[in-house]
């Protein structure tokens, strides 16, 4: 198994083959779109030996009986034919698509309260399938945390698309303290701010949880600024089921994350946990919507607990939003 961290994997596919599946899928139709996913899944089988094996190892974990090709082959075209959904998603298309929705009143509740809400997503499934929620609360705005460096050919689509939503984004490539103001930002003007919660980056400070008969490595920063920012947080899933069916289900995880100093690795640690075993519930219930294509469990990255820089970090966060907040207060009043 190659063990390159998933940031060193390159992009699924290259600018024009974006730019070609957009063009089919706005010119075609979803009808005529679909059909070239054979292909590329075909494409991907043959010549993505890393992807293939990843999905592999990951189908033994997870189905009952040991996969064959065709499971994979299986596994492939649903990652595809989400990336294509997502062109009618971003163009706000919905109505081609069924939507099973689960948790949405706890998610209101939640919105109702006026500090925003952290949405903490994984690569499980469609993200951009959650887009359902601007029908239902067009209110509330919707804000991305993405690193726009990593998939350049994926926020290109973006840009074309669906520019207003491009513009929203926060780049997670700032440093930590800007990512942190940014989302405090928005959350103060009661907007719903998503993130990815699955993936640690290279070096990142990781802590371990037992997934699908093995200990996987969870990024601590997404826990670090929600103990921060002192919001209710949300687990999210978008599960394709199929067809133009999806299944989107909401978990309210907490009202505020709780990280006190004499036991921050403790409490890290249980709500790491906690997530993992959600994660693993819903990868069990849907186990081709699970997108990612790398080793996930055995990484060249060492487990790493919250260290010093990672402390030193939060409170500097903590001072940074203070600051923060007194100047939109002094905003407001003036």
């Amino acid at each position: 198994m190659n063990q390159r961290h998933w940031k060193q994997r390159p992009e699924g596919g290259s600018r024009f083959a974006i730019w070609l599946i957009r063009t089919i899928a706005c010119r075609g139709g979803r009808a005529v779109a679909r059909l070239c996913l054979y292909p590329i899944t075909l494409y991907f089988l043959l010549m993505r030996g890393p992807e293939r094996r990843a999905s592999r190892a990951y189908l033994e974990r997870v189905l009952p009986t040991a996969p064959t090709l065709w499971h994979s082959a299986r596994h492939i075209h649903t990652f595809a034919s989400t990336i294509l959904d997502r062109v009618f998603l971003l163009i706000g298309q919905l109505q081609r698509f069924v939507f099973q929705v689960h948790g949405i009143d706890g998610l209101h509740a939640q919105l109702d309260q006026g500090k925003g809400v952290l949405v903490f997503g994984s690569h499980l499934g469609s993200f951009d399938a959650l887009r359902v929620l601007a029908t239902q609360r067009p209110d509330v705005k919707v804000r991305v945390l993405l690193d726009k460096a990593h998939n350049p050919a994926m926020q290109q689509m973006l840009d074309a698309l669906n520019p207003e939503l491009a513009d929203g984004i926060i780049d997670a490539g700032q440093p930590g303290t800007a990512i942190v103001l940014a989302i405090r930002q928005a959350l103060d003007e009661g907007a719903l701010v998503a993130l990815l919660v699955d993936r640690a980056l290279p070096g990142e400070s990781a802590i371990g949880a037992p997934l699908l008969g093995d200990e996987a490595r969870f990024p601590v920063a997404p826990w670090l600024i929600a103990s921060v920012l002192q919001v209710p947080v949300t687990l999210a899933f978008g599960l394709y089921r199929g067809g133009n069916r999806y299944e989107l289900v909401f978990e309210a995880f907490s009202e505020r994350i709780e990280v006190p100093r004499n036991n921050r690795n403790g409490a890290l640690s249980e709500y790491v946990h906690r997530y993992a075993r959600r994660l693993q519930h819903h990868a069990q219930r849907a186990p081709y919507n699970w997108f990612n294509f790398y080793d996930f469990w055995h990484t060249n990255d060492a487990m790493a607990a919250p260290d010093a820089h990672a402390s030193g970090v939060l409170e500097t966060s903590r001072d940074a939003v203070g600051a923060a907040a007194g100047r939109l207060t002094a905003r407001r009043v003036t």
